[in-house]
Protein backbone atom coordinates (compact mmCIF):
# COMPACT_ATOMS: atom_id res chain seq x y z
CA UNK A 1 0.00 0.00 0.00
CA UNK A 2 2.87 2.37 0.86
CA UNK A 3 4.44 1.67 -2.51
CA UNK A 4 1.16 2.51 -4.25
CA UNK A 5 0.86 5.78 -2.36
CA UNK A 6 4.45 6.73 -3.28
CA UNK A 7 3.78 5.84 -6.91
CA UNK A 8 0.69 8.02 -7.04
CA UNK A 9 2.56 10.91 -5.43
CA UNK A 10 5.26 10.81 -8.08
CA UNK A 11 3.04 10.16 -11.13
CA UNK A 12 0.44 12.83 -11.79
CA UNK A 13 -1.14 10.90 -14.69
CA UNK A 14 -1.79 7.95 -12.38
CA UNK A 15 -3.59 10.19 -9.88
CA UNK A 16 -5.73 11.59 -12.68
CA UNK A 17 -6.51 8.14 -14.01
CA UNK A 18 -7.52 6.98 -10.54
CA UNK A 19 -9.75 10.03 -10.12
CA UNK A 20 -11.43 9.41 -13.46
CA UNK A 21 -11.95 5.75 -12.57
CA UNK A 22 -13.53 6.72 -9.26
CA UNK A 23 -15.87 9.19 -10.95
CA UNK A 24 -16.79 6.57 -13.57
CA UNK A 25 -17.62 4.00 -10.90
CA UNK A 26 -19.77 6.50 -9.00
CA UNK A 27 -21.66 7.45 -12.18
CA UNK A 28 -22.19 3.77 -13.03
CA UNK A 29 -23.49 3.04 -9.53
CA UNK A 30 -25.91 5.96 -9.66
CA UNK A 31 -27.10 4.81 -13.07
CA UNK A 32 -27.72 1.26 -11.86
CA UNK A 33 -29.68 2.50 -8.86
CA UNK A 34 -31.62 5.11 -10.82
CA UNK A 35 -32.55 3.05 -13.88
CA UNK A 36 -35.29 0.97 -12.21
CA UNK A 37 -36.76 4.14 -10.71
CA UNK A 38 -36.82 5.79 -14.14
CA UNK A 39 -38.46 2.80 -15.83
CA UNK A 40 -41.10 2.54 -13.12
CA UNK A 41 -41.90 6.25 -13.48
CA UNK A 42 -42.14 5.86 -17.25
CA UNK A 43 -44.43 2.84 -16.91
CA UNK A 44 -46.67 4.70 -14.47
CA UNK A 45 -47.15 7.50 -16.98
CA UNK A 46 -47.85 4.99 -19.73
CA UNK A 47 -50.45 3.27 -17.58
CA UNK A 48 -52.24 6.57 -17.01
CA UNK A 49 -52.38 7.19 -20.74
CA UNK A 50 -53.52 3.64 -21.43
CA UNK A 51 -56.28 3.89 -18.80
CA UNK A 52 -57.80 6.82 -20.65
CA UNK A 53 -57.50 5.00 -23.96
CA UNK A 54 -58.97 1.80 -22.53
CA UNK A 55 -62.16 3.61 -21.56
CA UNK A 56 -62.66 5.22 -24.96
CA UNK A 57 -65.39 4.17 -27.43
CA UNK A 58 -62.77 4.30 -30.19
CA UNK A 59 -60.72 1.54 -28.59
CA UNK A 60 -63.83 -0.56 -27.97
CA UNK A 61 -64.66 -0.36 -31.67
CA UNK A 62 -61.09 -1.24 -32.64
CA UNK A 63 -61.17 -4.21 -30.25
CA UNK A 64 -64.44 -5.52 -31.71
CA UNK A 65 -62.97 -5.27 -35.19
CA UNK A 66 -59.68 -6.87 -34.19
CA UNK A 67 -57.75 -3.72 -35.14
CA UNK A 68 -55.98 -2.77 -31.92
CA UNK A 69 -52.56 -1.43 -32.88
CA UNK A 70 -49.26 -2.53 -31.33
CA UNK A 71 -48.67 -0.39 -28.25
CA UNK A 72 -52.37 0.31 -27.64
CA UNK A 73 -54.30 -0.93 -24.62
CA UNK A 74 -55.75 -4.40 -25.15
CA UNK A 75 -56.73 -5.85 -21.79
CA UNK A 76 -56.36 -5.35 -18.05
CA UNK A 77 -54.80 -8.22 -16.12
CA UNK A 78 -55.59 -8.67 -12.45
CA UNK A 79 -53.90 -11.24 -10.24
CA UNK A 80 -55.51 -10.91 -6.77
CA UNK A 81 -52.92 -13.05 -4.98
CA UNK A 82 -50.08 -10.80 -6.17
CA UNK A 83 -51.99 -7.51 -6.02
CA UNK A 84 -51.38 -7.04 -9.76
CA UNK A 85 -53.66 -4.69 -11.70
CA UNK A 86 -52.07 -3.48 -14.93
CA UNK A 87 -53.09 -2.70 -18.47
CA UNK A 88 -51.61 -4.94 -21.14
CA UNK A 89 -50.78 -3.53 -24.55
CA UNK A 90 -50.92 -5.25 -27.89
CA UNK A 91 -47.51 -6.55 -28.92
CA UNK A 92 -44.33 -7.71 -27.23
CA UNK A 93 -41.81 -5.40 -28.90
CA UNK A 94 -39.31 -3.66 -26.62
CA UNK A 95 -41.18 -0.37 -26.92
CA UNK A 96 -44.58 -1.98 -26.29
CA UNK A 97 -43.35 -3.80 -23.19
CA UNK A 98 -42.34 -0.51 -21.61
CA UNK A 99 -45.97 -0.42 -20.52
CA UNK A 100 -45.11 -3.38 -18.28
CA UNK A 101 -46.88 -6.22 -20.10
CA UNK A 102 -47.76 -7.08 -23.70
CA UNK A 103 -49.94 -9.54 -25.61
CA UNK A 104 -48.31 -11.89 -28.12
CA UNK A 105 -49.95 -10.77 -31.37
CA UNK A 106 -50.08 -14.26 -32.89
CA UNK A 107 -52.13 -15.64 -29.99
CA UNK A 108 -55.86 -15.39 -29.33
CA UNK A 109 -57.57 -12.40 -27.79
CA UNK A 110 -58.46 -12.60 -24.09
CA UNK A 111 -61.34 -14.95 -23.23
CA UNK A 112 -61.41 -16.51 -26.71
CA UNK A 113 -61.04 -20.22 -27.35
CA UNK A 114 -57.39 -21.07 -27.83
CA UNK A 115 -54.18 -19.79 -26.26
CA UNK A 116 -53.86 -16.23 -24.93
CA UNK A 117 -50.25 -15.34 -24.15
CA UNK A 118 -48.92 -12.31 -22.25
CA UNK A 119 -45.33 -11.30 -21.48
CA UNK A 120 -44.37 -9.02 -18.61
CA UNK A 121 -41.37 -7.51 -16.83
CA UNK A 122 -40.13 -8.75 -13.45
CA UNK A 123 -37.62 -6.07 -12.43
CA UNK A 124 -38.32 -2.89 -14.44
CA UNK A 125 -41.20 -0.93 -15.99
CA UNK A 126 -43.49 -1.47 -13.03
CA UNK A 127 -42.40 -5.14 -12.72
CA UNK A 128 -45.97 -6.51 -12.89
CA UNK A 129 -44.73 -10.12 -13.09
CA UNK A 130 -42.14 -9.76 -10.32
CA UNK A 131 -43.71 -12.48 -8.17
CA UNK A 132 -45.37 -14.83 -10.66
CA UNK A 133 -43.19 -17.58 -9.20
CA UNK A 134 -45.49 -17.46 -6.14
CA UNK A 135 -48.57 -18.50 -8.09
CA UNK A 136 -49.99 -21.94 -7.37
CA UNK A 137 -52.70 -24.19 -8.80
CA UNK A 138 -56.13 -22.74 -8.12
CA UNK A 139 -55.05 -19.08 -8.07
CA UNK A 140 -57.16 -16.75 -10.20
CA UNK A 141 -56.09 -14.48 -13.05
CA UNK A 142 -58.68 -12.07 -14.42
CA UNK A 143 -58.60 -10.48 -17.86
CA UNK A 144 -60.80 -7.46 -18.53
CA UNK A 145 -61.33 -6.21 -22.08
CA UNK A 146 -63.30 -3.28 -23.52
CA UNK A 147 -66.22 -5.65 -24.07
CA UNK A 148 -66.11 -8.05 -21.13
CA UNK A 149 -64.08 -10.05 -18.65
CA UNK A 150 -63.21 -13.64 -17.86
CA UNK A 151 -61.33 -15.59 -15.20
CA UNK A 152 -58.56 -18.15 -15.57
CA UNK A 153 -57.34 -20.58 -12.94
CA UNK A 154 -53.69 -21.55 -12.61
CA UNK A 155 -53.46 -25.22 -13.48
CA UNK A 156 -49.91 -26.12 -12.44
CA UNK A 157 -46.94 -24.61 -10.60
CA UNK A 158 -44.85 -22.13 -12.64
CA UNK A 159 -42.09 -23.83 -14.62
CA UNK A 160 -38.85 -22.80 -16.29
CA UNK A 161 -37.89 -23.13 -19.94
CA UNK A 162 -35.49 -21.57 -22.45
CA UNK A 163 -36.06 -18.37 -24.47
CA UNK A 164 -36.09 -20.48 -27.64
CA UNK A 165 -38.99 -22.65 -26.48
CA UNK A 166 -41.81 -21.13 -28.52
CA UNK A 167 -44.10 -24.08 -27.82
CA UNK A 168 -45.25 -22.41 -24.60
CA UNK A 169 -47.00 -19.68 -26.62
CA UNK A 170 -48.17 -21.88 -29.48
CA UNK A 171 -51.91 -21.80 -30.10
CA UNK A 172 -54.12 -24.73 -29.14
CA UNK A 173 -57.76 -24.32 -30.18
CA UNK A 174 -58.82 -27.45 -28.33
CA UNK A 175 -59.05 -25.52 -25.05
CA UNK A 176 -59.04 -22.01 -23.60
CA UNK A 177 -55.80 -21.22 -21.83
CA UNK A 178 -53.73 -18.28 -20.66
CA UNK A 179 -49.93 -18.31 -20.66
CA UNK A 180 -47.81 -15.74 -18.83
CA UNK A 181 -44.12 -15.47 -19.65
CA UNK A 182 -41.29 -13.52 -18.05
CA UNK A 183 -37.53 -13.59 -17.66
CA UNK A 184 -35.87 -15.85 -15.10
CA UNK A 185 -34.09 -15.45 -12.80
CA UNK A 186 -34.88 -11.85 -11.95
CA UNK A 187 -32.55 -9.47 -13.72
CA UNK A 188 -31.50 -12.07 -16.29
CA UNK A 189 -32.82 -13.14 -19.69
CA UNK A 190 -31.13 -16.53 -19.51
CA UNK A 191 -34.38 -18.43 -18.97
CA UNK A 192 -38.14 -17.96 -19.01
CA UNK A 193 -40.64 -18.59 -16.23
CA UNK A 194 -44.03 -19.76 -17.45
CA UNK A 195 -47.46 -19.70 -15.81
CA UNK A 196 -50.24 -21.73 -17.39
CA UNK A 197 -53.91 -21.18 -16.54
CA UNK A 198 -57.22 -22.51 -17.85
CA UNK A 199 -60.43 -20.56 -18.43
CA UNK A 200 -62.67 -21.19 -15.41
CA UNK A 201 -65.31 -18.51 -15.86
CA UNK A 202 -66.47 -17.42 -19.28
CA UNK A 203 -67.03 -13.96 -20.65
CA UNK A 204 -69.08 -11.53 -18.62
CA UNK A 205 -70.14 -8.50 -20.62
CA UNK A 206 -68.76 -5.14 -19.60
CA UNK A 207 -71.17 -2.87 -17.78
Amino acid sequence: MDALVRYLRTHRWARRALSLLTVGLVVAAVGMLGYPFYTNLYQSRQQSRLSRQFASPKLEQAYREGKVEVGDALTRIKIPKLDVDVLVVEGTTASALRAGAGHYVHTRLPCETGTVAIAGHRTTYGKPFAHVDRLAPGDSIILETPIGRCTYEVERPPFITTPKDTSVVANDDSKSTLTLTSCHPKGSAKQRIIVRATLSKGVEEAA
